[in-house]
């Protein structure tokens, strides 16, 4: 396993890091199975685990307590929040102090740990100010729940904001940014990423494997019945011409993959990995035959050629499925936002 430093913060975190968004109800794992994952995982090297209080509404954050009991130490732990938590209670979501406060007691309890190493905004909240986000965030890390914050799929611009607030309003800063990331939705080098390398930021990517698509699992010809296609069947629907657009990707990114000698998840964490502004690449396996073939990776290093030839398939910067990102200005989706009152 290699480790690279977490931002700034002098922290080392392993290359691959386990996203714990399958343990539960969402990825139909039990205890024992998400235990076992983790055991894998820490022997192969892994040293981060994420989760969030929204995943299985607090049920991923239980099972993740209950898996690192008796070695909290060798664990860098992440959590977010901001997420509704209740769909019928409003206040129960976003990024205000009085929210944050609650959901991060409620996140400490599930863990059954006294802090975590990184707290993260699951998205922003247009309803809240930086100010008090970044204020609410410095209080409890001062308090010691929190030993860092970061921030998750923010656009380019708000992180620069949030930055630029913190500077001013003498607050600590985000250290992170957790976006989505991979070969078939490249959109962030635009700007997220070099904004992450400017102010120093570690980077977390999710979703490297494409939700399912660079796993191998889908290709031509064949019946798609992964997990998360059961719940999610307009991202896998070949009638759609974006999902033909992948899939036509896929197909010469398998051919690229066979050329170098290695699986297609070698080769899409590796490119991930190889980008100078990621820390670490999330994996999310539900199955220890999941994890495995994804821990395989852990020592790719793809070359210029092969990095190369990835470009030529889906070129820098370019999103194969635009509308499927969550980091879209809310001015692109709010009609009201754009006009005059």
């Amino acid at each position: 396993m290699q480790y690279r430093t977490l931002g700034r913060t002098g922290v080392q975190v392993s290359t691959l890091a386990l996203g714990a968004m399958n343990f539960g109800a969402i990825g139909r794992t039990t205890q024992e199975e998400a235990t076992a994952l983790v055991d894998t995982a820490l022997e192969a090297g892994v040293n981060l685990i994420d989760t969030a209080d929204m995943y299985g509404r607090g049920e991923s954050e239980e099972m993740v307590g209950k898996a690192i009991a008796g070695r909290r130490e060798d664990v860098v732990l992440a959590t977010k929040a901001a997420m509704p938590m209740a769909e019928d209670r409003p206040n129960h979501r976003g990024t205000s102090r009085r929210w944050l406060t609650k959901a991060l007691d409620d996140s400490l309890r599930r863990l059954g740990v006294d802090h975590v190493d990184l707290y993260q905004i699951h998205r922003w909240d247009p309803e809240t100010s930086d100010e008090e986000t970044l204020s609410a965030l410095t209080d409890l890390q001062r308090a010691g729940k929190i030993r860092y914050f970061g921030s998750s799929t923010f656009p380019a611009y708000r992180m620069v904001q949030a930055q630029w607030t913190s500077r001013s309003s003498h607050l600590a800063r985000y250290v992170t940014e957790q976006p989505s990331y991979s070969i078939l939705q490249r959109g962030i080098e635009a700007d997220v990423l070099p904004v992450a390398e400017e102010y120093g930021l570690g980077v977390l990517a999710w979703s490297p494997l494409a939700s399912g698509w660079l796993t191998g699992a889908v290709r031509e010809g064949r019946e798609v019945v992964t997990n998360r296609a059961a719940f999610m069947p307009d991202r896998f629907d070949m009638s759609l011409p974006y999902n033909r657009a992948r899939l036509e990707a896929v197909e010469r990114l398998a051919e690229v993959a066979d050329e170098a000698g290695l699986t297609l998840i070698q080769l899409a964490l590796g490119f991930v990995t190889a980008h100078r502004a990621v820390t670490s690449a999330l994996i999310g396996p539900r199955t220890a035959e999941h994890l495995a073939s994804q821990l395989a990776a852990a020592e790719t290093t793809l070359s210029p050629d092969v990095l190369d030839e990835i470009d030529k398939i889906v070129p820098p910067g370019t999103d194969l499925a635009a509308h499927e990102k969550f980091d879209t200005p809310p001015a692109l989706l709010d009609a009201s936002l754009r006009r005059r009152h």
